[in-house]
């Protein structure tokens, strides 16, 4: 069976179109939103009220991307042989192993923490927002009830 969000697929291009100016104001370059996007679901609370179904962005999973934005700002486009070389940034813990490390707790803690916060809540801001768009450009385009009724659907 065809999950609800698979029926979205061209609006949320359409939407990520119209939110490129968000993002390019935003503290996140295009690529590191590709990415924190892979970490949001979407979900539609109350499908089946006409009125207090709303679509929302399920964030939970996005402090398991953050500590990948930072490799990204310092090797953009590095690869095997790019700079940095295999593995990113070497041996000193930040990259892939030092991620995990802190995503498990084991981190060092201090201002990276502050910063990992205010890009947390900074990326929930910004996926609530899309969220908020994509319903509205569905309801434009008069697809809302039918996503709302596969949604209704699906979670039965």
């Amino acid at each position: 069976m065809e999950h609800w969000t698979d029926r979205i697929v061209g609006d949320r291009m359409t939407v990520d179109q119209q939110f490129t100016d968000r993002v390019e104001s935003s503290p996140f370059s295009r690529q590191q939103w590709g990415l924190v996007m892979t970490a949001i679901e979407f979900e539609i609370e109350e499908p089946t009220d006409d009125d207090a179904a709303q679509l929302v962005a399920d964030t939970s999973a996005l402090p398991s991307v953050l500590p990948e934005l930072d490799s990204m700002d310092e090797h953009p486009m590095a690869g095997p042989g790019g700079s940095g070389g295999p593995g990113g940034r070497g041996g000193d813990g930040d990259g892939v192993i030092g991620g995990i490390k802190q995503a498990l707790g084991l981190g060092g803690g201090g201002a990276d923490d502050d910063l990992d916060e205010e890009r947390l809540a900074t990326a929930e801001r910004l996926a609530d927002e899309y969220a908020t768009e994509l319903q509205a450009h569905l309801e434009e385009t008069g697809r809302w009830s039918t996503v709302r009724a596969a949604a209704a659907e699906s979670d039965q």
